[in-house]
């Protein structure tokens, strides 16, 4: 019997990380894949990425406006939850897959659960200083399946209360695109987002939403220590949460340099060859301590958002401080990083479509029970 399964992404992100699975699923002769596209995806201010998805070609997208730039993340929460669940009447999926630590997440997970729908839960287990700490556990205790970048994320799963029988290995999905061959050339990249640099380096810098009131001051000094670098940037919004109109209007300054190039949104299969090409990357996204150490070159995080997340030597971690940024930066320029690959080796989507084909995960019940240690 075929079975439908639904996708729920929310930002350019998370769909980077699932095409490679929604891809296998699409592939497969009995398993269907729908698309709910909604959050970020459909801001013009972060470049409208659901038109990337629908570029992708697959069939079943369905798009939904769950948030205006007014809303604070529990009315978010509460329009997906709404839409989410309108759509689920009509298609009746029998898997609802989720992604990571972001409230549209929250909401497929609460619908799923709430609607005897089994709720496949990607990246579970890992930690982050925001929060996407309680989001993504939360998202794990209303789900009935698991597939984790690493052994780690694994064993907080089971501190959880997960069952060992629940939870997949596969590593993260985004490094199946990461080692494709059919990723953009650099030329091409450059082109494409009218890109003059020989060098550059990246940044992206998201907000840390339980510190919203110092952000400005923190932006500002992450601006002030780029500027004093005198080297190259590609400059990529931050994601939407609350406090992003503060990092957006603080990088505005920029525009005039000669050295920054500022985008909105990149597209993902673009952004991994410039990221590849690039001298360093520096800011606090989830790409700096994963795709970069993969990558074998250098990054420097800023803040407490990634905290704990990863442990590669090729990781700078400083605090917001003007000078000890600057010196980070000299620092990563003329260092050499060895290849990390601790959160896989780029071919999760096998992994993850293997155990979709196995009959007995879809008898996985949707009664959950505590496993105590």
């Amino acid at each position: 019997m075929l079975k439908k399964v639904l996708f729920l992404t929310g930002t350019r992100a998370d769909f980077g990380k699932l095409k490679s699975l929604i891809q296998k699923v699409d592939d497969s002769n009995n398993i269907e894949p729908y698309i709910f596209v909604t959050g970020m995806h459909m801001l013009s201010t972060y470049g409208m990425t659901s038109i990337e998805v629908e570029k992708s070609g697959f069939k079943s997208i369905y798009k939904f406006i769950n948030q205006n730039s007014h809303d604070s993340m529990d009315i978010v929460l509460s329009k997906t939850i709404h839409g989410l669940s309108d759509y689920i009447k009509e298609t009746k999926p029998d898997m609802i897959i989720v992604h990571g630590d972001r409230v549209e997440a929250l909401a497929g997970a609460i619908v799923g659960s709430l609607n005897n729908i089994l709720v496949t839960h990607i990246e579970g287990g890992e930690v982050s200083g925001t929060i996407d700490e309680l989001i993504r556990h939360s998202v794990s205790k209303m789900s009935h399946l698991h597939f984790v970048s690493n052994k780690m994320a694994k064993q907080r799963l089971l501190q959880l209360g997960e069952s060992d029988r629940s939870i997949y290995i596969i590593g993260s999905p985004d490094l199946d695109i990461m080692t494709s061959s059919s990723l953009p050339s650099l030329s091409e990249a450059k082109e494409r987002y009218d890109i003059g640099f020989d060098e550059y380096a990246v940044f992206m810098f998201h907000p840390v939403t339980t510190d919203v009131a110092n952000l400005p001051e923190k932006i500002k000094i992450c601006v002030d220590a780029l500027i004093e670098s005198e080297i190259n940037y590609i400059i990529i919004y931050p994601n939407n949460d609350d406090g992003s109109e503060i990092i957006i209007s603080e990088i505005q300054r920029l525009r005039e340099s000669k050295n920054f190039k500022i985008f909105p949104s990149i597209r993902f299969e673009h952004f991994l060859t410039l990221l590849k090409n690039s001298q360093l990357m520096i800011g606090n996204s989830s790409a700096g301590v994963r795709e970069m150490p993969f990558y074998g070159l250098p990054s420097i995080n800023i803040g407490n958002r990634q905290d704990n997340r990863a442990k590669a030597s090729s990781i700078i971690n400083v605090e917001e401080e003007k000078a000890a940024i600057v010196n980070a930066i000299q620092t990563a320029l003329v260092t050499k990083c060895n290849i990390e690959k601790e959160f896989g080796s780029g071919n999760s989507a096998d992994l993850f479509i293997k155990e979709l084909s196995n009959k007995s995960i879809w008898e996985t019940s949707c009664q959950k029970n505590f496993v105590d240690s």
